[in-house]
């Protein structure tokens, strides 16, 4: 553990033939973390105990039945975003994260594609491109910090009427259902702006964006014109109203 300075180790001042051990500042950042998962096994083990109503070797037999259907390790996971999902907060856009918005979204478009012409217009001004032609932009703060974004985007479209886009969120933040909040958010928001559905393109490279839009219940459509070279797929999502 000192070779991997998870501890620290050095001769008692008093006595030099004693060793004084202790948590270096990368253990107690560990120990940290391993709190924070006893916490997730035990709300998955208690999930597990609810879900179970029999005798102990019965609820045996059912622990391995639910343990079958969806392992310890995938619980404790959900456990994991569930919890750490209570620290994000979505907001509506300010000025103020202007910059932010921009930085995100040129972060990931940069990482797999190239800026095109409509990435400039929308990004280098929201306040013109979106939110002054009926859209709206949402920000993800996560411990007060922006690490996402999206936005909805209003269409001049005879079967349209809101655009999902510009859905961005920080690397070191994934896997904090940041993308669903957001993304649930917008879907939300169509909703209750009377949308009757909401349309978005990506591209099929993107495996987690693509099952993310079609848990949200987005289903393929026939491809139409789109101002992005990326675009390989269209999505839509239809409101029983």
């Amino acid at each position: 553990m000192a070779k991997k300075k998870i501890v620290t180790e050095n001769k008692d001042k008093n006595d030099g033939r004693r060793n004084v051990i202790k948590l270096s500042e990368k253990g107690r950042s560990m120990a940290e973390k391993f709190e924070k998962q006893v916490v997730d096994v035990g709300s998955a083990v208690q999930e597990i105990l609810e879900s179970s109503r029999n005798n102990l070797w019965e609820a045996i037999e059912e622990w391995e039945y639910l343990l079958e259907q969806k392992s310890l390790y995938r619980r404790i996971v959900e456990q994991k975003k569930l919890r750490e999902a209570q620290d994000v907060r979505i907001v509506p856009f300010e000025e103020k994260y202007a910059k932010d918005f921009k930085a995100l979204n040129e972060e990931w478009i940069s990482t797999y594609f190239k800026m095109e012409s409509a990435d400039h217009q929308s990004l280098d001004h929201p306040k013109e491109y979106i939110l002054d032609r009926g859209g709206e932009i949402f920000i993800a703060l996560y411990q007060d910090e922006v690490v996402g974004s999206c936005a909805l985007i209003k269409m001049n479209d005879p079967q349209y009427d809101y655009e999902l886009a510009k859905m961005a969120v920080s690397p070191k933040v994934q896997g904090k259902n940041i993308g669903w909040l957001l993304g649930s958010t917008i879907v939300n928001r169509a909703k209750e702006l009377g949308g009757r559905n909401l349309y978005l393109e990506s591209n099929t490279m993107l495996k987690p964006a693509i099952n993310l839009y079609q848990k949200l219940g987005f289903e393929k459509v026939v491809g139409r014109a789109t101002p992005y070279e990326r675009c390989n797929i269209q999505m839509e999502l239809k409101f029983n109203l």
